[in-house]
């Protein structure tokens, strides 16, 4: 079609109906329809209502809800009049899935923009919606730029609704009157995706998440409940930064609550980076010539080298299903929608590049009914999203756990400890039975205990972070490093004799904790699955009059700091809510810090001599007067 040199006549003399545009198809072509939210609903109507005079028509597009479902016409017709595309990097576990796997092209995000632009998959026509043209001829992809603007450079035909309620996003969104082929005007409402229902488990997931979360961190995460949660749980933290696929409204939220900031990105400071968005009218209103806000292509945003250039990247995903290895399948589940798009792997190898990045995968630990754990023991049968070498952090709604450097025992046991309590038992031997647990490996208490996150507790101590927390399964290695390192005679303060070795069998009863009967405090400095212990403290429940017997040690470097007494108080707290009646502790008369903090509990502390040892009592009923 020959164009003119003033845009404003080539875009009069380009407009036309929508079934005309569509009848500039012709059979065997590939057509492109642009993504998520950004679909253009009308040509898409259009496209199928004609559905019987194609033949051989190959329909590429990301995942979709489908407004109009071409994949079922695509069944209809036996694929002789459309043949559906879908790139999806996921598991297609549902039966909504894998009723239509066949249409699926499983391609990291990243890749498919240089897919169109190289024309090893040449797109034909593209059906795109762009907002009305500005001053100068250029019109914005609005809330879907992803693949969208490289299949429409890079199509031989581009066909394009022009929709007044398309919002102008800024960044590298734009495409020229000039550039397209056919214009139709035609107003109608976005998609949208309202409100998310909201789980208590993910509620739970989000304020384990937001401890890993620093202030001055960029985020990414996918759409869904858990990350909805997650940022509900960031709604305190400073001068956070996004970088991610999608933005959402709770994004909106986080921005005018002043929690986004994007200060402190490192890279494109000052704006929030992302390719499309998916949420309300309200959150497309806030997207519209806002000067703080660029969309880019999916070769951009998703480019892990991109990714890795800001500070302290968080990647936040949803999984659908681990194994105790560690390999994740993810999927598009009802309440996450476009899950599986968002270019999950792109973010967690660019995150895991980062000065100070993580990677979190998020899962809540069975099913919906609860009848199936999500926590499996070996993905055998279903696609593996991302493989075991690339995790790092992983959370459900009882607990955190770092599976990096981690061996497969030591990821065993971690994944168990996370898992729901109700399977956790039927993993162990199924893990025993795999070989990835040692014969020596029992089962014990520990794996029915729910892990109590309320006892944990980050204080800055000398200048330096310190988080107090309930041992976990997982820990045994660093309690045993602990003992090893302490000096000789806080060695004989904590055992009444002198030892050289600390073997897990003597130490069991630190990490095999049910965090009721018996409980185990740590003082952990580092990084979270790395940290080195400074400290144990614990209480266990093994007398009639219903009394714990509390001891614990402090490396030397730590003394004299306050971290006994803080472990003390806690250890107290716990056993008296648990319905422990009292502690007692056994120690030495030189041992005068431990006399001291025993008797600077609140409640009434009687002192025995037992040859040479000295006999502490506190009961939890008897106030100090």
């Amino acid at each position: 079609m020959a164009v003119t040199t003033y845009w404003a006549d080539n875009y009069v003399e380009k407009r036309c109906s929508g079934k005309k545009a569509i009848g500039l198809i012709r059979a065997g072509q590939r057509v492109f329809i642009g993504s998520s939210c950004g679909e253009p609903q009308y040509l898409v109507r259009e496209l199928a209502e004609a559905a019987d005079t194609f033949t051989d028509i190959e329909i590429v597009r990301l995942l979709s809800l489908e407004s109009t479902p071409l994949t079922l016409i695509a069944d209809e017709t036996r694929d002789q009049s459309f043949n559906i595309r879908s790139f999806y990097l996921g598991s297609a576990k549902p039966k909504s899935l894998a009723k239509n796997m066949r249409f699926i092209t499983p391609m990291n995000l990243s890749a498919v923009p240089r897919l169109f632009k190289t024309r090893r998959l040449p797109i034909h026509v593209a059906l795109i919606q762009v907002s009305p043209p500005d001053d100068f001829g250029w019109m914005s992809l609005g809330i879907s730029v992803d693949i969208t603007l490289a299949a429409a450079m890079s199509a031989d035909l581009v066909i394009a609704q022009v929709n007044s309620r398309m919002p102008r996003v800024l960044g590298r969104s734009f495409i020229h009157v000039n550039d397209v082929d056919a214009i139709v005007e035609h107003e109608e409402a976005l998609l949208i995706v309202g409100e998310l229902p909201e789980l208590e488990a993910a509620n739970l997931i989000g304020r384990l998440v937001e401890r890993l979360v620093d202030d001055g961190s960029t985020i990414q995460f996918s759409p869904g409940t858990t990350p909805q949660a997650t940022l509900l749980a960031l709604s305190e933290k400073h001068d956070i930064g996004v970088h991610t696929q999608y933005v959402t409204t709770d994004i909106m939220r986080l921005v005018s609550m002043g929690v986004i900031t994007n200060r402190k990105k490192g890279f494109n400071d000052g704006k929030l980076v992302a390719s499309c968005a998916i949420g309300t009218q309200n959150l497309y209103e806030f997207l519209d010539d806002n000067p703080a806000i660029e969309f880019h292509p999916s070769d951009y945003v998703n480019d892990p080298g991109v990714i890795s250039r800001h500070n302290k990247m968080v990647s936040m995903n949803v999984a659908m299903a681990m194994d105790l290895t560690g390999q994740v399948a993810a999927d598009a589940l009802s309440f996450n929608h476009f899950s599986g798009v968002t270019g999950m792997l792109d973010f967690i190898r660019g995150a895991s590049r980062s000065e100070g990045g993580k990677s979190i995968l998020m899962l809540t630990s069975t099913t919906t009914d609860g009848k199936k754990s999500r926590i499996v023991p070996m993905l055998n049968d279903t696609p593996i999203v991302v493989p075991r070498g690339d995790v790092q952090y992983v959370v459900t709604e009882y607990g955190a756990v770092n599976l990096f450097g981690k061996s497969l025992q030591e990821r065993a046991m971690a994944m168990i400890s996370i898992a729901h309590p109700d399977f956790r038992e039927e993993l162990f031997f199924e893990a025993r039975k795999m070989g990835l647990l040692g014969a020596e490996r029992t089962l014990s208490e520990s794996l029915h205990g729910i892990y109590p996150i309320k006892l944990e507790e980050t204080r800055e101590i000398a200048g330096e972070p310190i988080t107090i927390r309930p041992a976990k399964p997982v820990d045994e290695r660093r309690i045993q490093e602990h003992f090893y390192n302490l000096d000789k005679d806080d060695i004989y303060s904590r055992f009444f004799q002198a030892r050289s070795r600390f073997v897990r069998n003597d130490l069991e009863s630190m990490f095999h904790i049910d965090y009721i009967k018996n409980l185990t405090l740590l003082a952990v400095v580092g990084e979270f699955g790395f940290g080195k212990v400074v400290a144990v403290g614990e209480y266990l429940l093994g007398s009639s009059r219903n009394i714990a017997e509390v001891a614990f040690s402090v490396s030397k470097e730590w003394q004299g700091r306050g971290l006994g007494k803080i472990i003390l108080r806690k250890l107290s707290e716990a056993a008296r809510e648990n319905g422990i009646s009292g502690l007692v502790a056994y120690t030495l008369p030189r041992n005068q810090g431990m006399i001291k903090l025993f008797k600077g509990l609140p409640h009434k502390t009687t002192t025995e001599y037992d040859g040479e040892v000295v006999v502490l009592t506190c009961m939890f009923d008897a106030p100090t007067k």
